[in-house]
């Protein structure tokens, strides 16, 4: 047992050494994009950062990783305006804060780095939108994930039900087994923050196909209804828009345990997007979408077009869901046919549904029904 133990612990310690370095080196990144600011005022000259615009008319297909990544259209930030300054001098306090943590080995929310900037006179932020984005932005210009930078999001990804063994690091640096069916309560295992090799390893996996689930209601019924036990699946409740950690979880399991994934949402603008945030990347990550996308992911419902085959209750679109499905429409990641003839079938319907609405027809009809039917469709049963 003692050797055992020793073993883990001389393997934990490998583990957290590479994180550490990755660290470092990102600090060294951050330093130099400081550094660079540094000279710039030594030189008497403007400031200023560039970095790629963050929106959907700048996102462009990446053919080798099949994912939407940002394309050429930059972004200057200048402190020749008042608002570039400011920005200019967060971004000083913000990366030398972050090697100040890496430094000490400690770790910060993207809550807490807010309300730390509280003390930062006039470089502290409005809200907390402004330091996540500006979070972000380090991300793209020192090529460095947030994680490595030491800041973590308040929450952690969602749950996990099914026949899957994971090996997980704990805070001691010891290595304990989870079964994520036999070793879990009714939610399942959940999904830390840091879902790298360093903290979590597939240890087994023996399931036929992931299916992430939007909404907790949905995720607990076909829980409830032993769905991962009948048909040899992973649960994965994405918990609404999912975390970047829940994503990275679904893409490592796609490619480590060569699992095929499928997306199971409401249907309406606000769930095609989740959807797409787990197949193509999201617009407001897109610099780490091969990070986090899983592109083969295929979209299962609720479509439009179930609304009217199943018969399903459903509610009047409103104006804000019409302008999102407009968007959409001119949104490159949903350029197919398949999306397409949905989106504007789902416009001419003037209507959206929910995954509950399939419980019109009895507990049991979204697992013995709806889903295998759905399933059997596009190839997975």
């Amino acid at each position: 047992m003692e050797v055992t133990s020793l073993a883990a612990k001389k393997k934990a310690a490998v583990k957290n050494k590479a994180a550490n370095d990755r660290a470092i080196i990102a600090a060294q990144a951050l330093e130099t994009i400081a550094g660079e600011i540094y000279q710039d005022l030594s030189k008497k000259e403007i400031p200023s950062m560039t970095i790629p615009t963050r929106t959907k008319s700048n996102i462009e297909f990446d053919e080798r990783h099949r994912v939407w990544k940002y394309g050429k259209n930059l972004s200057k930030r200048s402190a020749k305006t008042l608002d570039g300054a400011y920005m200019l001098l967060r971004t000083m306090y913000m990366t030398d804060f972050i090697k100040e943590m890496i430094d000490a080995q400690k770790s910060s929310t993207l809550r807490e780095m807010y309300y730390i900037s509280e003390g930062w006179d006039m470089a502290k932020f409005g809200d907390q939108s402004e330091s996540d984005n500006l979070a972000e932005d380090l991300e793209i210009i020192s090529g460095h994930l947030r994680e490595d930078f030491k800041l973590r999001p308040e929450e952690n990804g969602a749950s996990v039900m099914g026949n899957l063994t994971i090996t997980e690091f704990t805070r001691n640096g010891v290595a304990r087994d989870l079964h994520c069916q036999d070793d879990v309560g009714d939610t399942g295992y959940n999904i830390p923050y840091n879902v790298e090799k360093e903290k979590i390893t597939f240890k087994n996996v023996d399931a036929d196909f992931v299916i992430a689930i939007e909404t907790g209601g949905m995720y607990a019924r076909l829980v409830e209804n032993g769905f991962d036990e009948k048909f040899r699946s992973i649960l994965v409740h994405l918990k609404g828009q999912p975390a970047r950690s829940t994503r990275r979880f679904i893409k490592r399991i796609n490619e480590e345990a060569g699992l095929p994934v499928v997306v199971f949402t409401d249907g309406d603008p606000w769930s095609f997007r989740i959807f797409a945030s787990v197949a193509y990347g999201a617009i407001k990550t897109a610099h780490i979408s091969e990070y986090l996308a899983t592109p083969s992911a295929q979209y299962l419902g609720v479509t439009p077009s179930d609304i009217v085959n199943y018969d399903l209750p459903s509610d009047k679109l409103t104006e804000r869901d019409v302008a999102a499905l407009k968007a959409e429409l001119t949104d490159p990641r949903f350029n197919d046919e398949m999306w397409k003839n949905e989106i504007e079938f789902q416009l001419q319907l003037g209507k959206k549904s929910e995954q509950q609405a399939l419980a019109k027809y009895g507990l049991d009809f979204v697992t013995d029904t709806y889903l295998p039917e759905k399933l059997a469709e596009i190839g997975i049963l």
